[in-house]
């Protein structure tokens, strides 16, 4: 069957699915396969116009835990990075956190922080507790993956950074957000802050958030693993196979850089089945597994990767690390020789199945129900949801759930009703 006729199948399959859960069905985002979604997002002239510069300082120079002492191989991560967008008057704040393994200047990050800037907000963007710069300066443990150690490491990340603000007149209500990861946090930071009570945040909005982080990543890894033909021992002929296919549509088409465009345009030649697709998301998910495993076996000096008696400095070569990090079993190995160990370890009876499911969102349910300033945004083919996922978002969240009939995975999240949706769920009182 031709892609285009899939296509128009695929569409009409979801239209019905989005009546039937009561949503609107008048939703013209342009892609309807969710993995071509994923992947290549927006399609220029369908994204929200936003402003191309905005008032934006990075802040280089956070220093988090003054008296740890970071390994020399991470030198350049030794202080945390973020970027705050300011107004020049009195305005509220919105915190963001990023998705798995992005840092607070991702594209998505970016885009966000210029809608919200638009809309009149002070707009703090913060890194992944899962990117490496996260984990080397701000992770009270470093070793991400438990949200609610990593939600305790956000909560205290936003506090030292109201109380280093020196301008504390122009600031007024507080607000939060996060995709995917991030989404699936901000929820947990929310909740810890109705204890803590230090920015009673008016409004939290979830972003295409994982019900399940661990069985989430392990779906993403899956990607990779079932994707590639003869599995990950026949990586590199898929690898070169894929760079070839780019490289030859480079060549023969009108495009000055391979840029988002680019890949919009040329997506048949270069992933020539969905297989191929679902092996370059599980790909892109497993890059930034690496960075987390390889950071967080260095920092805390388990062993599993490097050995435990070898200080790295900043000449060595990483390489043969980076491969050791890249070709293992994915998350589930990260979650059961590192992270895991040391729950059990104060904890005899905890289960490995007890422990990841605390980071499910099923245990902050009662929470989640009652609260009615938190929201939810997410599609109904996100990639990384499993069956009964999204009816789940909607039995807990009902009319604060905003569920789009497709986008893959945060695939829209640049399409121009999202960002509406996005800007006026904060600006609406």
């Amino acid at each position: 069957m031709k892609k285009k006729l899939q296509h128009v199948l695929l569409a009409c399959s979801l239209l019905l699915a989005t009546v039937c859960i009561g949503q609107a069905a008048s939703y013209d985002y342009p892609i309807s396969d969710p993995i071509e979604a994923t992947i290549i997002g927006t399609p220029k002239e369908a994204m929200a116009i936003l402003p191309k510069k905005i008032r934006v300082k990075e802040y280089l120079t956070f220093d988090v835990f003054p008296d740890r002492e970071v390994p020399e191989v991470f030198w350049y991560n030794e202080k945390l990075r973020y970027a705050v967008a300011y107004q020049k008057e009195k305005a509220p704040v919105i915190f963001m956190i990023a998705g798995t393994g992005a840092g607070y200047d991702s594209a998505k990050m970016k885009m966000m922080q210029k809608a919200f800037f638009q809309a009149g907000f002070h707009v703090v963007a913060i890194s992944s507790p899962t990117h490496p710069n996260f984990i080397v300066a701000a992770s009270s443990s470093g070793m991400p993956g438990d949200i609610r150690s990593d939600s305790e490491d956000l909560y205290n990340v936003m506090e030292k950074m109201f109380e280093r603000s020196k301008k504390k007149k122009l600031i007024g209500d507080f607000y939060l957000t996060g995709y995917s990861l991030g989404g699936t946090q901000a929820a947990f930071v929310a909740k810890l802050d109705e204890e803590r009570k230090v920015f009673d945040f008016k409004k939290v909005l979830m972003i295409n958030p994982a019900l399940n982080i661990y069985d989430s990543a392990v779906k993403l890894d899956k990607m990779l693993v079932d994707n590639i033909p003869g599995g990950m021992d026949h990586f590199d002929d898929f690898y070169t196979k894929l760079m070839a296919n780019i490289m030859e549509s480079y060549v023969h088409g009108d495009f000055i850089d391979l840029s988002h465009d680019f890949f919009y345009s040329t997506y048949d030649a270069i992933l020539t089945s969905q297989a191929e697709g679902k092996a370059v998301i599980g790909f892109s998910f497993r890059m930034s597994l690496a960075n987390l495993l390889f950071t967080s076996d260095v920092m805390t000096h388990s062993g599993y990767i490097v050995p435990k008696n070898l200080e790295l400095d900043s000449t060595d070569s990483l390489t043969d690390y980076n491969k050791v990090a890249f070709r293992g079993d994915g998350f589930s190995e990260y979650v059961e020789n590192i992270l895991y160990p040391p729950f059990k370890a104060n904890e005899p009876g905890l289960s490995l199945r007890e422990f990841v499911d605390r980071s499910s969102l099923r245990v902050i349910e009662d929470y989640l129900k009652k609260s009615n300033k938190i929201g939810l945004v997410t599609n109904v083919d996100d990639i990384i949801l499993a069956d009964g996922d999204v009816d789940y978002f909607k039995q807990v969240f009902g009319s604060r759930a905003k569920i789009y009939p497709r986008g893959g995975h945060c695939g829209n999240m640049a399409y121009k009703d999202n960002v509406a949706y996005m800007t006026d769920f904060f600006k609406i009182k």
